[in-house]
C-alpha cells in the first residue's frame, strides 16, 4: 500500500519551516500531497493561486510532492485523495495542544488515519506566516524566513 501524506496549511505565505518539515519528512512517505486549505471563514493575505504557484515553485525538483486546493474538513480531503497520514509541524507547546486535539477529534471520525508530528530544526522555530506577513505588511524584509527564489514583497 502504498504511504501517502497530507500536509494541509494556509501556506500565507509558505516559510523555511514550512519548507523544512516537508523536506524531512520525504523519506517516511510514498507521496506528500501539500493541501492548500481554502477557508471562507479566513482572509488570506495571498491569494490562494499565489500560494499554490509559490508552492509549485519550491518543489519543482520533488516528484514525490503534489499540491492541492481543497475546502473542507481535511479528515475527508485525506479519504479522497487515500491518504493514510496527516502531517503537521509543531514548533510550540501552544502548536501541540492545538494540533493534539485535532489530531484526537480527527483519529476519532477516521481512525485508520494517523497525524504524525514533525520538530522544526531549532534555528526555524521562530518563523511563522504570521509574523512574516506583518513583516511584508510593514514594508520589512521577509526573504530570510521565504523559501529562495520566493519574492513575498508584493501580492502580486
Amino acid at each position: 500500500m502504498k504511504r501517502i501524506a497530507i500536509f494541509p496549511g494556509s501556506f500565507d505565505p509558505i516559510t523555511k519551516g514550512h519548507e523544512n518539515i516537508l523536506r524531512r519528512a520525504l523519506p517516511l512517505f510514498d507521496e506528500i500531497i501539500i493541501a492548500v486549505g481554502k477557508n471562507s471563514s479566513k482572509d488570506n493575505y495571498f491569494p490562494l493561486e499565489q500560494r499554490v504557484a509559490w508552492l509549485k515553485q519550491v518543489f519543482a525538483n520533488e516528484p514525490k510532492v503534489k499540491i492541492e486546493a481543497y475546502t473542507g474538513l481535511t479528515i475527508n480531503f485525506c479519504k479522497k485523495m487515500n491518504a493514510s497520514y496527516i502531517l503537521r509541524g509543531l514548533r510550540t507547546s501552544a502548536d501541540f495542544e492545538f494540533e493534539k486535539a485535532i489530531a484526537q477529534n480527527n483519529k476519532v471520525m477516521a481512525d485508520e488515519i494517523e497525524t504524525i508530528f514533525i520538530l522544526p530544526v531549532p534555528e526555524l522555530s521562530a518563523i511563522n506566516s504570521t509574523i512574516v506577513r506583518d513583516i511584508i505588511r510593514n514594508g520589512g524584509d521577509a526573504s530570510p524566513f521565504v523559501p529562495s527564489g520566493i519574492d513575498v514583497k508584493s501580492k502580486s
